[in-house]
């Protein structure tokens, strides 16, 4: 038996100011860095061989907080751009809100929650799902499938497609798929079969950001 743990970041400063994020670096909110730690507590007692996280410090600073309360800290870390959040192009650093009152509701839900559709200059999630699942195929799940215990630390965007893959979803369902912050997504396999699913429980956590409060999804 063998485990594999998703867990998308907690609140970065953007996700606060309703900002399109994408690839620009901004870090944790306070409350991202304690929902964080909140995370680690309740994953306690758990050991891990190897974590993975993207090369955006919000997703970095989630994993090493997590690894940090759990007392964990000297698991071995890979950092690849392969999980690094979609790319929204002319919308990164956009206020949500004005961005819809400039384009219209519609237009932004298609570029926010189309499987295909791109953002000005930036990817779709088709495109986030063509480097992500690669490197998930060939560097993640053989670690599992070998008995490895392992936690991934990323983004929305970035978790979709493995969600798709291990959770047999079509190319809508993905694209509308809810992910919460700093929520521990549990995968139990035996070898490459996996056999149990479990979103943990951690309260007192803010699981969405100011941006889905005003629309859902991110």
């Amino acid at each position: 038996m063998s485990i594999l743990i998703l867990v998308r970041h907690g609140q970065s400063q953007w996700n606060l100011e309703n900002r399109f994020t994408g690839w620009v670096d901004v870090p944790l909110s306070a409350q991202g860095e304690r929902d964080a730690a909140t995370s680690g507590r309740a994953l306690a007692g758990r050991r891990f061989d190897i974590a993975f996280t993207s090369r955006l410090k919000r997703a970095q600073e989630t994993l090493t907080i997590i690894l940090k309360t759990m007392k964990h800290a000297k698991v071995p870390i890979e950092y690849d751009s392969a999980l690094n959040e979609r790319h929204y192009g002319d919308l990164q650093g956009l206020d949500k809100a004005e961005t819809a009152a400039k384009f219209g509701e519609q237009q932004v839900k298609l570029w926010r929650r189309s499987y295909g559709t791109r953002p000005p200059n930036g990817e779709s999630i088709e495109d986030c799902e063509r480097r992500t699942t690669p490197f998930f195929v060939q560097y993640i799940l053989p670690l599992v499938a070998a008995g490895k215990n392992v936690i991934v630390a990323a983004h929305g965007n970035s978790m979709r497609p493995m969600f798709k893959l291990l959770d047999h979803l079509d190319p809508d369902t993905t694209a509308t798929l809810e992910v919460g912050l700093c929520l521990p997504y549990i995968y139990t396999f035996e070898g490459e079969r996996m056999v149990k699913k479990e979103v943990l429980a951690v309260p007192d956590i803010v699981a969405t950001g100011t941006a889905d409060i005003h629309a859902k999804g991110r």
